[in-house]
Parts: C-alpha cells; sequence; structure tokens
C-alpha cells in the first residue's frame, strides 16, 4: 500500500488513508505535529487526536533533556541540535539514546520517524546504524544499537553495515524488525536473522533529501513503511498480523558506533492515534495482553522469578522444617529401640 504524502514542504496539512483489512474498515486521518492543534473532529461522532505532545517530539525540541522534568531523555552521546537530535557522532566508539519518559497505553498508534544517517564512510566502511523501540524498560544501554539486548517489546532496525561476510541475497542497508519477550538474543554475526520478522533494503545514507519510517499496529497488525526516495510516498517493508504488544511501554531511539561510524540523526518522531471499529467478537479477540508474543512464532517461555519470601514465611518454613526432622529422628529412636528389643527376645 502507498499512501501520497504530498509536496514534503506540506506535511502539515490533513492526509486520508482508507484502509480495508479482515473485512472491517479502518480511517486514518493523520494531522501532523506542525499545526500543534488538538483534537480534531473527523466526522460521525468520531475523533482523531493528534498524539500526543508527550508522545512526540519535534523542533525546537523543548522538553528533551537528562532531568526528571524532562519528557524525553538523552543518554550516552546523544546531544540537542538546532535542526536535529544526534544519537551519535560519525566517530568510533559511540553510543546514545533518546527516550520518551511517558508509557504509552494506546491500542493502535501510528509512529512516523524522520531521520538522517550520514558520514565520510565510503562504501561498507560505515556504521553501525539506529533502532526505534517500544519497550517494557528504557534508558538501558547495550550492544543492541545501543540498547540492551534481551529486550521486552518491539525493536525496528536500519542496519547499515552487514556482519555476515557471506550472505550475498541482502543489500544493506537494511531495515528489519523483531519482537522479543526477554529470552532472545540480538545475533549481531548475522545482523539479527534468526530472530527477525521480516525486512526491506533501504538506501538511506548521505541521501540530500528527507527519509521516513512509519511503524503502525493496528488489531495485532504491525506494518511497517519507509519514504526514502524523495517521491513522497509511502512504500512498503514489513507487514506481519498477530504481534501481541502490551500496552504502557516505552518508545525510544539508539545508536552504537564501532570502528565503523556514521551521523545518525532524529528529526522528529510523531505518534497518532488511530480510531479503529471493533466487533464484539474482536474486541474479546484483541484483550490486554501481558508479554509481547506472535502468532505462529514460538518464542521460548519466560518463567517468571518466584516473590521474595518475607521474614515471618522464612520463620515459619525454618520452624516446620525443624518440627519435622525433630519428629523424623524421634520416630527413628523408636522404630530402633523397637527393632533392638524384638532381636534380643529371638535370642532368649
Amino acid at each position: 500500500m502507498a499512501a501520497t504524502l504530498g509536496p514534503l514542504g506540506s506535511w502539515q496539512q490533513w492526509r486520508r488513508c482508507l484502509l480495508a483489512r479482515d473485512g472491517s474498515r479502518m480511517l486514518l486521518l493523520l494531522l501532523l505535529l506542525g499545526s500543534g492543534q488538538g483534537p480534531q473532529q473527523v466526522g460521525a461522532g468520531q475523533t482523531f487526536e493528534y498524539l500526543k505532545r508527550e508522545h512526540s517530539l519535534s523542533k525546537p525540541y523543548q522538553g528533551v533533556g537528562t532531568g526528571s522534568s524532562s519528557l524525553w531523555n538523552l543518554m550516552g552521546n546523544a546531544m540537542v541540535m538546532t535542526q536535529y537530535i544526534r544519537l551519535t557522532p560519525d566517530m568510533q566508539s559511540k553510543q546514545g539514546a533518546l527516550w520518551n519518559r511517558v508509557p504509552c497505553f494506546l491500542r493502535d498508534w501510528e509512529l512516523q520517524v524522520h531521520f538522517k544517517i550520514h558520514g565520510q564512510g565510503k562504501k561498507n566502511l560505515h556504521g553501525d546504524g539506529l533502532a526505534i523501540w517500544y519497550t517494557k524498560d528504557r534508558m538501558q544501554p547495550g550492544p543492541v544499537f545501543g540498547n540492551m539486548d534481551k529486550f521486552v517489546g518491539l525493536g525496528v532496525f536500519v542496519d547499515t553495515y552487514p556482519n555476515e561476510e557471506k550472505q550475498q541475497e541482502r543489500v544493506f542497508p537494511y531495515i528489519s524488525a523483531m519482537v522479543n519477550n526477554g529470552s532472545l538474543s540480538y545475533d549481531h554475526e548475522r545482523d539479527g536473522r534468526p530472530t527477525e520478522l521480516g525486512g526491506c533494503t533501504a538506501i538511506v545514507r548521505n541521501l540530500h533529501y528527507d527519509t521516513f519510517l512509519v511503524i503502525r499496529y493496528v488489531k495485532r497488525h504491525l506494518t511497517i513503511m519507509m519514504d526514502i526516495d524523495g517521491k513522497h510516498e509511502w512504500r512498503d517493508c514489513i507487514e506481519v498480523p498477530g504481534v501481541r504488544l502490551p500496552r504502557g511501554y516505552y518508545f525510544g531511539t539508539s545508536s552504537i558506533t564501532g570502528d565503523l561510524s556514521d551521523n545518525h540523526d532524529v528529526i522528529s518522531l510523531k505518534l497518532f492515534e488511530l480510531t479503529v471499529e471493533r466487533t464484539p467478537e474482536e474486541e474479546k479477540l484483541h484483550r490486554d495482553v501481558f508479554l509481547p508474543s506472535v502468532d505462529n512464532m514460538k518464542l521460548p517461555e519466560m518463567t517468571a522469578p518466584l516473590p521474595p519470601l518475607s521474614g515471618l514465611a522464612l520463620f515459619l518454613i525454618v520452624f516446620f522444617s525443624l518440627v519435622i526432622f525433630v519428629f523424623a529422628i524421634v520416630i527413628g529412636i523408636i522404630l530402633y529401640n523397637k527393632w533392638q528389643e524384638q532381636s534380643r527376645k529371638r535370642f532368649y
């Protein structure tokens, strides 16, 4: 599906997208951040809300910082510039991230990411890319594009460097997605292939026009599209049904460089709540979940850790264990004495 965006300078205009899926009609009317308007009437008693200032980010980047009062927190080498937020500079061994402090409780949403990746490195001499996150934990630095391994939630990766030397069917940069319940590790040596939901080639480095990525989550359906050709159209990348994501997770983006590097810049993050009609049967089917999963994809089960014992509970366990132990010793002594007595009677 391709939805025309119109001239790049008119990102503030309405755009209408009618989708038909599973026999139900879904109306998406998107108003991008520039207008800053509140809830908008879209007809027939329905409202579309530009969502929401606490979940979206754009110039002049107010509310971004390291303090507890900021809506967006910086981590590592990330820094706020006039026209963008730079996650990592074009330097070796840098790591940076940007995380929303407010958890998102939407059922159906769309996140539009305006980004730019550029640097001095030539072909296959640049890296490593950036990631967009919707995860349970935030501000956890690690090896997966600057975020923790074994995360819980959704990760979308714009990978600019092929680590797997012998693979030939892929052209990098490459976009892929992964859903994790905390049990899986991202395989760097194979560019995440064992755990990816899907992917596509995305030539996004050193372009002279804007590049965009959209992540849409509607009715357990994950869709990822991109506008990276300067044609102002969304182009399909990944589409996966049966994706179950809990509510109350955090949005973020991160990046990392190693021996190779690039500038990884985020220009805007814009979140929209989508108005979706559900039948009573769909309401039952789409109840809240508590752990990320994907239908028809087996994720290793996570065993919840046992809660710590209270002082009283620990005392009772020790006390009754001692009572049982003493009782067992007494019974053993009684039985031993009876056995000895019967043995003496047999010899007289």
